[in-house]
């Protein structure tokens, strides 16, 4: 899955808990979204409402995020629980991180088709 492929199917799914989603299609996404706060942040600096506009953003990003990274869970086999480990002080952001870089299952596994076999 390309990068534009990936920001499409990121708001496509805006709060789509079931199913499964790659890792390029995580990362990209995660890549787009901080691109964006990035370029919102340097022109914070000049317009104060720039600055609200970028929080403003970072509260509607932040339910498809959630669902995101519930469906990397899924497609490494892992419940969507498991995002709950994140709020675990820096062990739990170390966990998640190699959750989220593991390869996901080949073919078929209980939370759905492979996502890159489409």
């Amino acid at each position: 899955m390309g990068f534009s492929e990936a920001f499409k199917a990121f708001w496509g799914n805006y709060a789509n808990f079931s199913g499964r989603a790659s890792r390029s299609e995580y990362w990209y996404a995660w890549l787009a979204i901080w691109l964006i706060f990035l370029i919102l942040g340097i022109f914070s600096y000049v317009s104060e409402f720039i600055y609200y506009v970028d929080g403003l953003l970072g509260l509607i990003v932040l339910l498809p995020m959630i669902s995101l990274g519930v469906r990397r869970l899924h497609d490494t086999d892992k419940s969507g629980w498991f995002i709950l480990m994140a709020l675990i002080p820096l062990v739990g952001w170390i966990i998640m991180l190699v959750f989220y870089c593991t390869a996901g299952d080949r073919g078929t596994n209980r939370f759905g088709e492979d996502p890159l076999a489409k």
